[in-house]
């Protein structure tokens, strides 16, 4: 009977307690209020997500992101990774979805515009905006902004000095400041090497549509493109696939591209996202926050844009003469002796 009662009073004791909140080390579920991220700052480790506004596959841009914030959790063990793929819908929902849970949150693509009046909401929440910038300074958000159009003027001049029709193309997933910046880039490349080539451009209007993208790569080789530079994310894989079919050449984007198709692609304009990401978190976690309030221009100075061939063993098209006229003017380029155009 003794037994029994102290059985009882345990329980009504530890009843009890469940009622007024005693215990310990269990999550409890509710709304978390804007402009807090509790759980993020209790927990051991340092929450990071990754908000991208279309879906990873594209083997590009968005891969790109994915690949650094991968890298961040293979390399310290105190960050904690999680992603979110908007897929073209809710952007603003899923950014303050990430902030709710992340001490860190990275925002890939132009459609987070809303990163300016949305991060002031989470003054506890660093954020990152990848490839756009907030119209004025926000004390919380990095923006990193890419010369694309530094590394679209190399492709642009191997695209020229590969052609032998006369004739390059350029497919662009919109017709955007950021897009555009890749085809004045390109065009001035092209125009370099050979004053009497021919830019066409044409824009698939998506990002996601390789049935698209392989339209516009056989207009523009309808026209008489030989050599076409793809920046359209997914697209790309159209582009690839006519050149396949038709026997032209491509060039690829944000990636080194090579080894999707070794022999149609001959280079890629590489557009470090990923390395950027790693580095700038890099740098917060040992203490660094200098860069935040900022935006911050990724270029070829630094080692963030360049040319890819693909990786050894690769098949190469493009000779090793021209490789080096790409090595020289790219160091034209970073002293200030050619000045690329830009949309920026």
């Amino acid at each position: 009977m003794k037994k029994l009662l102290a059985m009882l009073l345990a329980l009504v004791m530890t009843l009890a307690l469940a009622a007024c909140g005693g215990t310990t080390g269990t999550d409890t579920q509710g709304e978390t209020p804007s402009g807090t991220n509790d759980a993020a700052q209790t927990e051991d480790k340092l929450a990071v997500a990754l908000v991208v506004a279309g879906t990873f596959g594209d083997r590009s841009f968005y891969d790109s992101s994915k690949a650094g914030v991968d890298r961040l959790a293979a390399d310290f063990e105190k960050i904690d990774v999680k992603t979110i793929e908007c897929n073209n819908e809710n952007h603003d929902q899923q950014l303050r979805n990430a902030a709710d849970s992340a001490k860190i949150v990275v925002a890939v693509g132009w459609e987070f515009y809303n990163i300016e009046t949305i991060a002031p909401e989470y003054p506890d929440v660093d954020f990152i905006w990848i490839d756009n910038a907030t119209s004025a300074p926000v004390s919380n958000v990095l923006n990193i902004t890419y010369a694309q159009n530094e590394g679209s003027f190399l492709v642009g001049y191997v695209a020229a000095k590969m052609s032998e029709s006369g004739v390059v193309g350029a497919v662009g997933g919109e017709d955007s400041a950021t897009i555009n910046d890749f085809i004045v880039g390109f065009t001035q490349g092209a125009k370099h090497a050979n004053a009497d080539i021919k830019v066409e451009t044409i824009y698939s209007n998506t990002y996601d549509d390789p049935a698209i993208g392989k339209e516009c790569a056989i207009t523009l080789n309808d026209k008489g493109a030989d050599v076409i530079f793809q920046i359209a994310s997914k697209c790309g894989d159209g582009v690839f696939e006519a050149g396949a079919e038709r026997g032209f050449y491509a060039i690829g984007v944000d990636s080194d591209q090579k080894y999707i198709a070794d022999d149609v692609i001959i280079c890629s304009m590489m557009k470090e996202v990923g390395t950027s990401i790693y580095d700038a978190v890099k740098a917060y976690v040992g203490g660094d926050k200098s860069l935040w309030g900022t935006t911050w221009v990724a270029d070829m100075s630094n080692g963030y844009v360049g040319v890819g061939y693909g990786d050894e063993g690769a098949t190469q098209q493009v000779s090793d003469e021209i490789k080096a006229e790409v090595e020289s003017l790219k160091a034209s380029i970073v002293d200030g002796s050619i000045v690329v155009e830009t949309t920026r």
